[in-house]
């Protein structure tokens, strides 16, 4: 079975182009700046040049059928015709309380991510449209919906309730969801094969998936037991340009000092905070971080200590709260990447049982072979592992299709 695994954002997609067979990529690219002017269009396959050309995408549509019609080039492509993608997985941000698994796109399915708009306004009605398009593109070829709130469904009520009047829960489902749940998922599982333990039953795991947007989770048997983001994933560990977690009262008094709507406020804290706002807005680049902090930038190396003291708590405190750990694992672009903040986590939590071998840490950077860099003798296992989504994406699809 050849799936197409599509990511829909507000004015891109990505996608890939996957053979299940062996699980090969056979293509993979982006379309970017959709219904905006200057709009692009790159499209890559193993071992052949990259295929990049400009053009305007009014919609979301336009840009699908752009992914088909290359797919399918005589050329570029990877396909005769559009009856080779028998089936096309979508990420779709918040599943709410409905969904704590992949499912087969239906109407009722259409209705309810419509219904966590509200929940998630920045990227459900992008992902819905990404649905709707491939739909009315490939009429008949199966749909499926991949939440990142899912995998984070088996948590306690204790973990995922926030200590507001319980009617909020009641009626609006204020509580905490959890984002990066196929990374997590992913990750986790890939931890436990490296760990020799197939079913994960046993395993106390926390994963850090690091990038531009990062979250934490503690997983239990293979299962979710916690994790750092909560409704939206403003929450948890400071970010590239959120502010991750902060005392709830800064926000009316600074509304308040600077007269801003709650609108303003939310995009301060979204998009104006983070590494970005530590920085004075020059960046919100980890890459950066880390060239400025060797030069001896204070404000940079502010932002790695934050980033590390946020890291070894995180850490810590999920290894408190499951009754002990089994591995720490790295994920994402500044936990694959960055030696010197495994190295000083790794520090901090040696107390633990935590012991990392530096020559392979070092090994372990823009790579995409996994890594266990932990010490022969360590209690607790370090892994560096490069997450896949879009595999993961593309495994349920073909799971819940062969059904």
């Amino acid at each position: 079975m050849k799936i197409l695994v599509i990511n829909a954002g507000s004015s891109s997609i990505k996608y890939q182009f996957i053979d299940m067979t062996n699980e090969e990529v056979l293509a993979k690219g982006m379309c970017d700046r959709i219904g905006i002017s200057g709009g692009n269009f790159k499209h890559k396959v193993p071992g052949k040049d990259d295929y990049k050309i400009d053009v305007d995408m009014k919609n979301h549509e336009e840009a699908i059928d752009i992914v088909i019609k290359t797919l399918t080039d005589p050329e570029v492509g990877v396909i005769k015709d559009m009856s080779e993608i028998n089936a096309v997985g979508h990420r779709v941000l918040h599943g709410g309380e409905k969904f704590s698994g992949s499912v087969i796109v239906n109407d009722a399915v259409v209705e309810a991510i419509k219904e966590c708009f509200d929940l998630g306004p920045l990227h459900n009605p992008h992902n819905l449209t990404g649905i709707l398009a491939c739909e009315k593109l490939m009429p008949g070829v199966p749909q499926v919906a991949v939440f990142d709130t899912g995998f984070h469904q088996t948590m306690p009520d204790y973990a995922y309730m926030y200590a507001l009047p319980y009617e909020y829960y009641e009626k609006y489902k204020i509580r905490r969801y959890g984002f990066h749940g196929t990374s997590h998922r992913y990750v986790s599982a890939r931890a436990a094969d490296m760990l020799g333990k197939k079913d994960a039953q046993g395993l106390r795991i926390v994963t850090c998936h690091l990038g531009n947007g990062s979250s934490i989770a503690a997983v239990k048997d293979g299962k979710c037991f916690d994790t750092t983001m909560g409704l939206t994933p403003l929450e948890g560990i400071m970010m590239g340009t959120r502010c991750g977690s902060i005392d709830p009262a800064i926000i009316p008094i600074i509304m308040k000092k600077e007269g801003i709507t709650a609108e303003q406020m939310d995009t301060i804290m979204n998009k104006k905070s983070g590494i970005l706002g530590v920085t004075g807005g020059v960046t919100s680049d980890n890459r950066d971080i880390e060239e400025g902090a060797r030069n001896g930038n204070e404000r940079y190396q502010l932002v790695e200590s934050m980033l590390c003291h946020q890291l070894t708590k995180y850490v810590g405190g999920y290894a408190a709260a499951m009754g002990g750990i089994d591995a720490v694992v790295f994920t994402g672009g500044i936990g694959e990447n960055n030696p010197q903040y495994r190295t000083r986590v790794a520090e901090k939590l040696a107390f633990m049982g935590v012991e990392i071998d530096e020559e392979l840490n070092a090994k372990a950077k823009r790579t995409s072979v996994e890594y266990d860099i932990s010490k022969p003798d360590a209690k607790v296992r370090v892994l560096v592992i490069p997450t896949n989504e879009e595999l993961m994406i593309a495994r349920d699809t073909l799971e819940l299709c062969s059904k």
